[in-house]
């Protein structure tokens, strides 16, 4: 019995994990996307840098 709960503790705090994990990119993907696209116009010449690659801070 005593294995059976453990192996449950460990289950629930690997699925804790896994949420924590999801649901940190679910809040950050817009602004990651949103500096993986500003970054591509930079290096494609597309954006505001005329082709010079920009690294804000």
């Amino acid at each position: 019995m005593k294995a059976a709960t453990g192996e449950l503790n460990l289950t629930v705090i690997t699925l804790i994990a896994i949420a924590a994990v999801i649901g940190f990119f679910w809040f950050m993907w817009p602004s990651i996307q949103k500096s993986i696209n500003a970054q591509w116009d930079n290096i494609s010449g597309t954006g505001t840098s005329g082709g010079m690659v920009v690294i804000e801070r």
